[in-house]
């Protein structure tokens, strides 16, 4: 069926990334331009489709489009790219963006039905939850396809009559997975940071401190733990939620760094007091366990309700360990003074 570029907006695409495409990616994992990295929503052609070739569903955030056509090498498609402002298909089929109506106004305004003679549109399996298959079908006569979970299975679902195996239809997140994420962790938490180290610098000036390297180095080493090492140790540290995984590294770090400063559990050095030292387990702890509770959104291993649940609890003692190990730490410079 030939179809008139006057008549219908279609835009041709590669299934070959740039190298401005990848340098985006990259910059995106680091925040860099994160809420502009995004594609225009509307009907994509890879390769040289006609009306058999099939439909592909994704989101508008262009790193999720890319990771779909990527895949596309020697096949012809179509890809539907719906308006998700900018967020990935799985958090935006949580939050209703990647969803049924949108699906259906998207169909509509791209005219699919003029485009495919069949009547089929592939769904990644991570936007199930919002899509609505039934009610596709019932407003707009296309059935939903829910594809495998990672791209790269795409062409082998193809070949196979859009049949996906067991394996294709697993959820993984693997360390490697759970580690490129961490770059925004550290980018989100570097803010709140410099605004500490702001704090403690008027506070030196104001003779409050010392606040000096020792500061310094436990606090980094505190968000290292809750934004990358947690994450990445994530199903080998003991327990479940997020927080007490984060707290318990963060409680072998605080002690290590009084260790490290002539601690040893009973005396310090004169420099170092039982004081300041407690104040550390105080402090370094909750920090960590912060940091890694903000990894929830990020994984697939909770559920929306158990995030609330664990922050009901963790949030409020979070607070109150850090405000008694920050008045710990302001009495021994007191005392010192």
């Amino acid at each position: 069926m030939e179809i008139s570029s006057r008549e219908l907006k279609i835009i041709q695409t590669s299934a070959e990334l740039t190298f401005n495409d990848k340098l985006g990616t990259w910059k995106a994992r680091w925040g860099i331009n994160r809420m502009n990295f995004k594609v225009e929503p509307g009907l994509y052609s890879v390769g040289k489709p006609d009306s058999n070739s099939p439909v592909l569903v994704s989101a508008n955030y262009k790193m999720s489009f890319d990771s779909l056509r990527k895949e596309l090498m020697e096949v012809n498609a179509w890809i539907l790219v719906l308006d998700t402002k900018g967020v990935n298909v799985w958090c935006a089929a949580g939050k209703g963006t990647f969803g049924t109506q949108e699906l259906l106004n998207r169909m509509a305004i791209v005219q699919l039905e003029k485009v495919v003679s069949h009547r089929t549109v592939i769904v990644p399996q991570l936007g199930a939850p919002g899509i609505s298959a039934h009610e596709v079908t019932k407003f707009s006569g296309f059935k939903v396809v829910y594809g495998p979970v990672r791209a790269k299975d795409l062409q082998e679902f193809l070949k196979s009559g859009m049949k996906a195996t067991s394996e294709m239809r697993r959820v993984k997140f693997t360390a490697y997975d759970r580690l490129v994420l961490t770059p925004i962790e550290l980018v989100g938490t570097s803010k709140v940071s410099l605004m500490i180290f702001g704090v403690l610098f008027l506070l030196n000036l104001l003779g409050l401190g010392p606040f000096g390297i020792v500061d310094f180095y436990s606090y980094i080493g505190a968000v290292i733990i809750g934004c990358v090492l947690t994450p990445v140790l994530l199903p080998w540290i003991p327990g479940s939620p997020f927080a007490w995984k984060g707290w318990l590294l963060g409680f072998i770090w605080a002690v290590t760094v009084n260790i490290l400063n002539g601690w040893n559990g009973w005396t310090a050095v004169p420099q170092y007091s039982i004081l300041r030292a407690l104040g550390y387990i105080f402090i370094l702890p909750p920090v960590s366990a912060y940091l890694a509770m903000n990894f929830t959104g990020s994984s697939t291993f909770t559920s929306f309700s158990g995030v609330l649940k664990e922050m009901r609890k963790a949030v409020p003692a979070i607070i109150i360990s850090i405000v008694l190990g920050i008045v710990l730490i302001l009495v021994d410079s007191f005392i010192k003074l």
